[in-house]
């Protein structure tokens, strides 16, 4: 039988994506991109924000049309909106199969067949459980780079975010399980490893007794086909000594980290709920540019926070201003229910949330020009990601360029490169967010 599958959100939730798909491999399904000839459907949702949760509904509608016009039998729904709305999807989408909670993705092969035998039902997830398959991951991303999600749930409890009601607490994932999947990435042919997690800096505290993400780093930098190791979701107020001289010791992990911040004024932090100060969160970038001056640093922020300021955001433009990330994204702020912002008195109009969002995005365009203009004339060791259609240029990406969030540098050359190869190019041209680079023979 085939099976499709449509991932949608963060990269942890394609990691169990993928798990899903190694464990029906093993056991003969094949797997289609063709809607209309898929026998079975799965659909991973994603309900962060409000419009992760609209694209996740209307996802899962277009499928269940296929119920109806094509070969599909059954359709399952998983993931963070089948966590928090899993009663309501069975009973509002009559097409609707099987419904998964964010931590039944090692039950997938019992959901088909349950599915199959029509029998309609939900899988209740336990938020304090974490299952650990020893399977082979079948890998989305090309097969040169993958995600390792080193640990599940969130203990920050943030005001506007709901990911510990569906994800559930901080629950790292043993060492020796990681390693093992590292290793098996490796094997099929993984150069760069991506670390994520909610936090990815708070690893191992549950475990151990304390945040072991150095150690981690420094064995799976001793696995020997990994070029490039890098590190996502790091809390600023968590990043450790031990963790900067890691990154400073060992070759393959990449000077880039992904703070984010979310806010710039102490009285909007505070009420997001979040740990630092605008002085301590300086102080940490400052850090960082101090014992690794090549670092890129990127960052995201919430606007239209409730009773947000015009002066707050002045506040927040001006921040942006002086520090220069290198990476910058922003969210416009959602409220979500259950979640103690939402109840906040002063929610902001959304055309003024666009307003702000668009003076910061168009601020960090500035930034991103003046950064990429500082990268001409310099030599950078790049992954090759594909070729341009009908060019002879190639898609690459530095070490200070993540998957899908960061920008690309474009290579012309006549020379034959294979995706997932590594070559060294001269930068000697600069877009807003883009480079453009010649290679060195």
């Amino acid at each position: 039988m085939k099976i499709m599958f449509v991932s949608l959100g963060c990269d942890k939730n394609l990691t169990d994506t993928e798990t899903m798909l190694g464990l029906l491999h093993k056991e003969g399904y094949e797997f289609t991109n063709d809607e209309t000839e898929a026998d079975i459907i799965v659909v991973n949702t994603c309900c962060f924000i409000h419009d992760a949760k609209k694209e996740s509904i209307d996802t899962i509608l277009e499928m269940a049309e296929y119920k109806k016009t094509g070969s599909c039998q059954a359709l399952i729904v998983s993931g963070c909106l089948a966590q928090r709305y899993k009663d309501e999807i069975l009973k509002e989408i009559q097409e609707v199969d099987v419904v998964m909670g964010t931590t039944n993705y090692d039950q997938i092969l019992s959901a088909v067949t349950e599915s199959l035998k029509g029998k309609r039902q939900v899988m209740q997830a336990d938020l304090q459980a974490l299952p650990i398959v020893r399977e082979r991951r079948i890998v989305t991303t090309g097969g040169h780079y993958a995600y390792l999600k080193i640990a599940e749930g969130c203990n920050k409890h943030c005001t506007y975010c709901i990911i510990p009601q569906i994800r559930g607490e901080y629950r790292s994932i043993p060492m020796e399980q990681l390693l093992w999947e590292a290793r098996e990435l490796a094997d099929q042919g993984v150069k760069e490893l991506i670390l994520v997690a909610q936090e990815t800096t708070m690893y191992g505290i549950d475990l151990y007794g304390e945040k072991t993400l150095p150690q981690l780093l420094r064995e799976l930098c001793k696995i020997n086909t990994l070029q490039w190791v890098r590190i996502l979701y790091c809390y600023p107020e968590e990043i450790t000594p031990e963790l900067v001289q890691v990154m400073k010791e060992e070759k393959k992990i990449c000077h880039y980290l992904d703070l984010p911040i979310q806010h710039a004024n102490d009285e909007i932090l505070k009420r997001m709920g979040r740990k630092m100060t605008k002085q301590q969160l300086k102080d940490t970038i400052y850090m960082l540019r101090r014992e690794i001056p090549d670092i890129c640093l990127r960052t995201t922020l919430i606007t239209g926070f409730p009773g947000e300021t015009a002066k707050q955001h002045e506040e927040v433009m001006t921040f942006i201003d002086e520090m220069e990330f290198d990476r910058l994204g922003v969210f416009t702020y959602s409220a979500e229910e259950d979640t103690a912002a939402a109840r906040m008195p002063d929610q902001i109009e959304e055309e003024q949330k666009e307003d702000w969002q668009y003076e910061l995005m168009e601020l960090q365009q500035e930034i991103s020009y003046d950064k990429c203009e500082e990268m001409v004339g310099r030599e950078l060791l790049v992954m090759v990601e594909g070729r341009v259609s009908g060019e002879n240029a190639y898609i690459c990406r530095s070490y200070r360029d993540a998957p899908d969030v960061d920008g690309y540098i474009f290579v012309n050359t006549d020379v034959e490169l294979m995706t997932g190869d590594f070559a060294r190019v001269k930068i000697i041209h600069a877009l807003e967010y883009d480079l453009i680079g010649d290679l060195i023979e």
